[in-house]
């Protein structure tokens, strides 16, 4: 069972994404996704999404291709068709989208309007949170399998053992312990 998948995207995503217009320039673009620290701008039409641009869409259709990132639009170099997302939809859901379409950024959008993003890393950064709560459930579940076994202290067979310091005790070795 996968729990993380069934995250809201609300609850992971970043609001108020970077845009930028279709006629604005790279160099504009890259301006805004620098003073806010992102790697895309949502292109804009009006206020309607039509596409977006990517640092990997600056690099490799202007800057290897030897173009003066103030001459080039937006418009020519973005990504289309803008592939987005529910809002209420979940985290396995972005997942599987990101999977089909082969991209790594997802705008969140209600009625058609863009409200947030979700990136690859975001979906990381959930599925890092929860294996790290799992290992820890996981190092409960260990301990509740040692209840039965051999006393460490006695050496008797005990359908009680239970960890005290380090070591797996029986109930009258921890009786014992405790008097000490």
């Amino acid at each position: 069972m996968y729990v993380e998948t069934r995250v809201p995207l609300k609850e992971v995503m970043r609001v108020n994404p970077t845009t930028i217009e279709a006629e604005a320039t790279v160099a504009k673009a890259a301006a805004h996704m620098c003073r806010d620290e992102v790697g895309s701008c949502i292109v804009l039409s009006g206020n309607v999404p039509i596409g977006i641009v990517s640092e990997q869409d600056m690099n490799c259709k202007v800057v290897a291709r030897d173009l003066k990132p103030s001459s080039v639009y937006v418009r020519d170099i973005m990504s289309t068709p803008l592939i987005t997302i529910e809002l209420d939809k979940t985290v396995g859901e972005a997942a599987q989208m990101m999977i089909k379409h082969r991209v790594r950024r997802l705008p969140v959008v209600e009625s058609g309007k863009v409200l947030g993003m979700v990136t690859v890393r975001d979906l990381l950064g959930v599925a890092n949170e929860l294996n790290e709560i799992m290992s820890d459930l996981i190092v409960i579940n260990r301990e509740e399998n040692y209840a039965m076994g051999i006393c460490d202290r006695c050496g008797k067979m005990s359908d009680d053992l239970t960890p005290m310091d380090a070591v797996m005790l029986c109930k009258e070795c921890r009786e014992e312990e405790r008097l000490r």
